[in-house]
């Protein structure tokens, strides 16, 4: 069963001695719902005092290790859905980065961790928090949040959505576990009511996994809007920005190779890396190469970063290029909302955002050439510079807010719950 639970202050630290299903927050969020007048209470007097409705409460399920895009999608559902009607509640299995660095602290979180994959009572742990705190959907992430969502969905009998932010058969260079990972989708996510995928290259990828077309919805991911003007005109002095958890699928070597056949060419342009590693073993083989192409002075390395804003203010363009796996990297779309002309590789979900030669340059996987020629046409003023600062920052206003996605994400609940 779950111990109890006890709530703590939104910056108060965790006691390892505390129960595995702990709230680290556990504050309600007050709200009502848009265009909805509560019924007033009765026996009130001529001025009506007004009860704002209960939302309805949503269980999402993560991994909770580190925090980069996913993450900050699972984070701002938590600050924009309440709008909607719905109530965010996360249970981490296991537990890292994301319970420090999320935004949106008033959303109540659970450390719920497994001991391994195959940690069951995890499952029988979320079934019972999801009765103890009247849960009206289950709401899963990743391949391993799944596994126990849909054991928990099963004993407490509430509807399974399962969110797809990546292929998962193509999301590492590490082929067993993607076959592991593709395996268990297929056979825990059947059971979702929905699957939500974050762009149409990975709703087709879903579908080909068998499973149907009408289950499977499109909500492309958003970001909030950011405060700042589009660029007015190209710098005199160029900084490339890549922001990622660094990881071999992310192609930071291709990036690199780009960047010594640039300056070689006579260009300065200088690289701001921005975000942690995966491992110290990847870090290690990444610095070899920068040393043995001999670009370290033209490098700066933030590690792990919180705001993003900042960072974008500090480069002139992001560079992505990423060799596969990408769903719809918030990153770019962050980077669009800054005014931020975005290089990326022309793969999965990157196009749909992306379109060439209008908020952005997309360039082939892999090839550090066609990257470093990119790169020259936009530093050398051959693209309008300002005409794409200023269609990156209308295409996401249009099409990639975060308002959207958590309307959107709600209309699943709503069809689900029939409301």
């Amino acid at each position: 069963m779950v111990w109890p639970v006890q709530a703590v202050a939104p910056q108060a630290q965790v006691s390892p001695a505390m129960s595995d299903a702990s709230p680290v927050v556990s504050l309600p969020f007050p709200g009502v719902l848009a265009n909805e007048s509560p019924d007033p209470i009765v026996g009130s007097t001529s001025a009506e005092v007004l009860a704002p409705p209960r939302l309805v409460r949503v269980l999402h399920v993560i991994n909770g290790e580190h925090f980069s895009g996913a993450e900050r999608v699972q984070d701002l559902l938590a600050g924009y859905l309440p709008a909607c009607g719905y109530e965010v509640r996360f249970a981490c299995v296991k537990p890292g980065r994301f319970p420090d660095a999320r935004q949106f602290r008033d959303a109540p979180l659970y450390r719920v961790p497994m001991r391994n994959r195959l940690d069951f009572s995890c499952g029988r742990k979320l079934a019972t928090l999801v009765r103890d705190e009247q849960i009206s959907i289950i709401h899963a992430h990743t391949p391993r949040s799944l596994l126990v969502a849909d054991q928990a969905a099963r004993l407490a009998k509430k509807p399974l959505v399962y969110h797809v932010h990546s292929p998962a058969g193509r999301d590492s260079t590490r082929w067993f576990r993607n076959m592991a990972n593709a395996w268990l989708e297929r056979h825990a996510a059947h059971r979702a009511s929905r699957l939500i995928a974050v762009s149409p290259s990975v709703r087709r990828y879903t579908i080909e996994q068998g499973f149907l077309a009408s289950h499977v919805i499109y909500v492309p991911n958003g970001v909030p809007s950011i405060d700042a003007a589009p660029r007015t005109a190209a710098p005199t002095a160029w900084t490339l920005g890549m922001s990622a958890l660094f990881r071999p699928r992310k192609g930071i070597e291709v990036l690199l190779e780009a960047l010594r056949l640039v300056r070689q060419g006579g260009s300065d342009v200088r690289l701001r890396a921005i975000g942690p590693f995966e491992t110290p073993a990847y870090e290690a083989e990444v610095r070899t190469l920068v040393a043995r192409l001999g670009i370290a002075e033209a490098i700066d390395w933030t590690g792990f970063v919180t705001d993003i804003p900042a960072e974008l203010a500090r480069i002139d363009a992001l560079a992505l290029p990423s060799l596969f796996g990408e769903g719809l990297p918030m990153v770019v779309l962050e980077a669009m909302a800054a005014g931020v002309p975005v290089i990326a590789s022309d793969v999965e979900g990157v196009p749909a955002a992306v379109r060439d030669r209008r908020d952005g340059l997309l360039v082939q996987p892999g090839d550090a050439a066609s990257l470093a020629a990119a790169i020259d046409e936009l530093t050398s003023g051959l693209i309008d510079y300002p005409a794409m600062s200023r269609q990156a920052q209308a295409r996401h206003a249009e099409c990639f807010s975060a308002t959207a996605m958590a309307s959107q994400v709600a209309a699943v609940y709503d069809q689900i719950l029939g409301r």
